[in-house]
């Protein structure tokens, strides 16, 4: 890949950079490479500025400030594609894990994760969870190259939302791993970087 390439990450509702990091740290090609967190999500922060998704898609939207590849996770794949589809001219290639991007996964028989979420991170910012926009018809219109990895068994975000998600994209391709969950990502690190490394390695060959 080009030394010049920007590379996002973006995590789901735990909020935190870190997510990404064992995947990161196995893409380490001198590419820009940036970690993203999200204000008053998860144990982070909160910043007066963020008060819903939308102020997160604003935080994605001025890192676009080249072409770039975008890699998310869960929530966070809402925020790309809505990111993306703000400015098409600056996403090159796009990288979804485990990501519902508005549909509803419990009509694709997915659990509800909010119960257990605010257990887990008690003081995270009240909207997480709430009803969000589908922008499901949205998606026929995305030209970049997409590529959807999921877990087959994902118990939040089931293998059936990412085939659905796979008609929709114009151009995607959907990668399973056996014995993958919700977090797929950090837990088969190695296997997920040798996928999302094909993909964007395409974009050299022309693919």
């Amino acid at each position: 890949m080009s030394l010049f390439t920007k590379r996002i990450y973006l995590p789901g509702a735990s909020g935190s950079a870190e997510f990404w990091r064992p995947v990161s740290s196995l893409l380490d090609d001198g590419a820009h490479q940036r970690l993203l967190a999200w204000p008053g999500l998860g144990n982070e922060a909160p910043a007066p500025t963020v008060n819903g998704i939308d102020n997160l898609v604003d935080i994605v939207e001025a890192e676009l400030d080249e072409p770039a590849e975008l890699i998310a996770q869960s929530m966070g794949g809402l925020i790309a594609v809505r990111a993306l589809l703000r400015r098409p001219e600056r996403v090159r290639r796009l990288v979804l894990t485990a990501a519902s991007v508005g549909m509803h996964a419990r009509a694709f028989s997915g659990s509800d994760w909010v119960p257990d979420y605010r257990k887990a991170y008690p003081n995270s910012a009240s909207w997480v969870g709430a009803p969000i926009l589908d922008v499901s018809e949205e998606l026929r219109t995305i030209v970049a190259p997409v590529l959807l990895i999921w877990g087959d068994c994902d118990p939040i975000s089931p293998v059936a939302v990412g085939r659905h998600l796979e008609t929709l994209f114009p151009n995607a391709t959907l990668r399973l791993i056996p014995g993958g969950d919700h977090d797929v990502a950090q837990t088969h690190a190695p296997m997920v970087a040798k996928l999302i490394r094909e993909h964007l390695d395409a974009e050299r060959r022309g693919d």
